[in-house]
This record gives structure tokens, sequence and C-alpha cells, in this order.
């Protein structure tokens, strides 16, 4: 495992190469969201999507959502009609995690064989540069079932050296989770965190 100081606001760009170098080859990458940090690997290389279930010691019948870096980028993976994209354009960057239908690129290992998918565009520079390429798993650096880490001592205390490369960049933003939305129909609120939306739900 190694650990690499990151400037959150203007990342360095030889850091952010690094930590795609390693997702690229089916790594995991621990990294600051604007709420938490989150393990990221590569959505479309299947083995990469199960070590971060396996470190997580997270169950498989649970999805993982997905981390894109800007708002074109959910169509690549998601159906998203114009009405739909409008109201997340009001949401998006943000601490909000948005759940469409998924495209068949998605893994059904990432989704646990559901037909919808999350996605996050988290108001960093980190995230957006880290998924430019493609999209990357977005799940609290955390054992599932325990407490959420805010800081990286307490993330090694969880996860010791599971991980390949950790992007350090002091605490995040918010510090809870994001606010979960359904959008596949009307849009839902089905998990509440750091920001309710401004728009009905």
């Amino acid at each position: 495992m190694k650990i690499l100081k990151i400037n959150a606001v203007n990342p360095e760009k030889e850091k952010i190469k690094e930590a795609i170098s390693v997702l690229k080859r089916g790594g995991t990458v621990v990294y600051p969201t604007d709420t938490v940090y989150g393990i990221g690997a590569n959505i479309f290389d299947a083995e990469a999507t199960r070590k971060v279930y396996q470190i997580k010691k997270r169950s498989y019948s649970k999805p993982i959502s997905a981390c894109v870096s800007k708002i074109q980028d959910i169509h690549k993976i998601a159906y998203m009609d114009k009405n739909t994209e409008k109201m997340v354009q009001k949401i998006l960057p943000g601490p909000f995690t948005i759940i469409l239908k998924k495209k068949g690129n998605v893994s059904p290992i990432l989704t646990s064989g559901r037909e919808k998918i999350g996605i996050r565009i988290p108001d960093s520079k980190v995230c957006m540069e880290l998924s430019g390429q493609f999209p990357i798993t977005t799940t609290s650096a955390n054992i599932s079932g325990e407490k959420i880490p805010e800081s990286l001592d307490g993330i090694l205390k969880q996860l010791d050296d599971s991980i390949d490369l950790i992007l350090d960049a002091g605490l995040c933003k918010h510090g809870i989770h994001s606010t979960v939305i359904d959008m596949t129909a009307s849009p839902k609120i089905v998990r509440k965190g750091a920001i309710v939306p401004d728009f009905d739900c």
C-alpha cells in the first residue's frame, strides 16, 4: 500500500496520473470525495469490482455506486431523459447519489443483478480527474456495517493494507454520506445525507 498526500483544491497531475495507472491495472484507490473517503476501482473490470466487495467485506447482494467525471458521462452507463437531466444539473456536482436505469455495459456485479445503478459526481476536483477516463466505484472506505471513518487513521485501522493506493487530502467537506435519490420514476429520496435537494421528492 502507498499513501500520497494530494491537494484537494488543485490536485497534482502526477499523483492523479499514478492513481489512474493503479486503476487501469485493476488496482484499488482510496480517494477523497465531498462527503467521505471512497474506494475506487474501474467499474468495467469485474475482478477489480470484486476486490472492492472483498475489501469492505460487503455482501454481493448490496450494490455499489459509480463515480463519473461530468454529467455527459452519465449517458455512457445509464438512461436519462431530458427532464431528469435538468434536475440532475441542479444538484450535481454535489453530495448526492442519483439512481437511474443502467445500460448493458454495466456489470451485474456492481449492481447486484439489479437494473438500476447509483451514480455520483462529487463536488471534488480529485474525483472528477480520477474518473475522467472511465467510471470508478464509489463506496465508503470502511468495513460494511462499521462506522465510516473521517480520517486517514480510521481508514487504515479498518482496511489495513488491503488498498493499493490512498490519496490523502485531509478531512472531507461534509463528513457524512451522500443523499440518495431514485430518479427512475418521480424523484424520491431513499436516504438522507449531507444535503437535501431543493426540488420536490
